[in-house]
């Protein structure tokens, strides 16, 4: 089974927490915290996989997760870090955040690797809070959780040449002549449900890739059949075969044809339908020497001043002079990331931009106090130990906190909530 579209969800590691220990060594009096701090929680990692050719595999295993780090020791013994979670995946996919459809990874190269989710930080331990007038501190920092998503997978082919046009035109017909492919073939719609891949060696030593693209349909871009799975591989291709059965066979208008499925492509991508395009009028063998179909189609193709080329993948007719023509053009069309990670729907999302900051929300009469910047200093304190009250109290003053309850018309005996916890301000 060809599968090119996953969900996934993948977490990384937590850090471990920091340890509260004090010194006890023999001959030591009054020793001090020796707390170590926790190991960092396993980052996610995606690779690409040479041998691997579809996504079938996350159709069975949905979720991943990172090794968490271990708890810090007394000696200021530090927690070992938890192991890195590698996931492989075949070349040309795509990897997107599926809340934000935002794209975190492109891997189109052999051996690309990328981080998607980094592990946690360990809490430090109580080694690290001790000062000259807190000299016992009996608090120790929690480990941070590691980053966590639901993510999107998608397999976009990664072929020289993608052959495109309306189900039953003879694009599978023609692949099975010029390669070694060899797609199911028969006379009904939809015969091609998965892509399909040759290689085609040319008469000049070189190679490449021609990925037979499951027929488009009207409606393809909106997602009618199976349209948006279908247009998506055509993104990679450098250059398209625009199939188009000049015979007239089911009964539909080749003119009509063209300007239908370019419509589609437009509707879907506007640097798609820019494409590089080669018409080809297939089935020619059913046709007469001065077909009207034929005259027309050649009509708007020099007017799209599009090359079109008559051939026949039953009697071979046309089918050499095409090939050698799609081996010179690919040498003009350079390689490129044919992906447009840029646009309005879809950006690079990159993991250093972190909101680090709170919100306050008044609900009733409880000010709700949000964020990770919060969340990070609530974690390094013992919310039963009075030193360790004082620190957090301490630390919230220095962000500001404070300082913008005042703001917000915060009187004694409101309540503050952080986290879990709920605390009475007395000013």
């Amino acid at each position: 089974m060809f599968t090119d579209y996953v969900k996934i969800y993948v977490s990384a590691g937590k850090g471990g927490n920091g340890a509260i220990s004090f010194r006890h060594e023999k001959y030591v009096a009054a020793g001090g915290p020796d707390g170590g701090d926790g190991g960092k929680g396993g980052d996610v990692y995606f690779k690409v996989d040479k041998d691997a050719n579809t996504l079938i595999e996350f159709r069975y295993k949905k979720k991943f997760k990172a090794q968490n780090g271990e708890n810090g020791q007394g000696a200021r013994k530090y927690g070992k870090s938890g192991e890195d979670l590698i996931i492989k995946v075949p070349i040309g996919t795509v990897i997107k955040d599926a809340s934000t459809n935002e794209i975190l990874a492109d891997l189109s190269k052999n051996d690309e690797e990328a981080l998607i989710l980094k592990g946690g930080r360990g809490g430090l331990g109580n080694s690290h809070f001790a000062t000259a007038t807190r000299q016992a501190p009996r608090f120790a920092q929690d480990g941070e959780p590691g980053e966590e998503k639901e993510l999107i997978l998608e397999l976009k082919l990664l072929a020289d040449v993608g052959l495109v046009g309306f189900p039953n035109v003879g694009k599978s017909t023609f692949l099975s002549v010029v390669t070694s492919a060899s797609p199911k073939i028969a006379n009904y719609h939809f015969t091609t449900i998965n892509p399909n891949l040759g290689v085609v060696k040319s008469k000049y030593g070189d190679s490449f890739v021609i990925a037979d693209i499951p027929g488009i349909i009207e409606g393809a871009s909106e997602g009618a059949g199976l349209g948006l799975q279908f247009l998506r591989h055509i993104e990679r291709t450098r250059l398209l075969l625009h199939f188009i059965d000049v015979s007239g066979s089911e009964g539909r208008n080749p003119v009509d044809d063209y300007n239908k499925i370019n419509e589609e492509l437009k509707k879907y991508s506007e640097k798609l339908a820019k494409r590089k395009q080669i018409i080809v009028a297939s089935k020619s063998d059913l046709v007469q020497e001065n077909d009207e179909n034929f005259i027309n189609l050649k009509k708007i193709a020099d007017k799209n001043n599009q090359p079109i080329f008559k051939i026949s993948s039953i009697t071979g007719e046309g089918i050499e002079e095409l090939m050698n023509f799609v081996s010179k053009t690919l040498k003009t069309l350079p390689k490129e990331n044919l992906v447009d990670i840029t646009n309005e729907h879809e950006k690079v999302y990159k993991l250093e931009e972190k909101d680090e900051g709170y919100t306050i929300t008044k609900q009733n009469k409880i000010f709700v106090v949000e964020g990770e910047e919060v969340n990070r200093i609530l974690r390094k304190v013992n919310i039963t130990d009075n030193e360790s009250l004082y620190y957090l109290h301490k630390k919230l003053d220095e962000i500001g906190l404070n300082q913008e309850l005042k703001k917000r018309g915060i009187k004694d005996g409101d309540t503050v909530k952080i986290g879990s916890y709920e605390m009475v301000w007395e000013d």
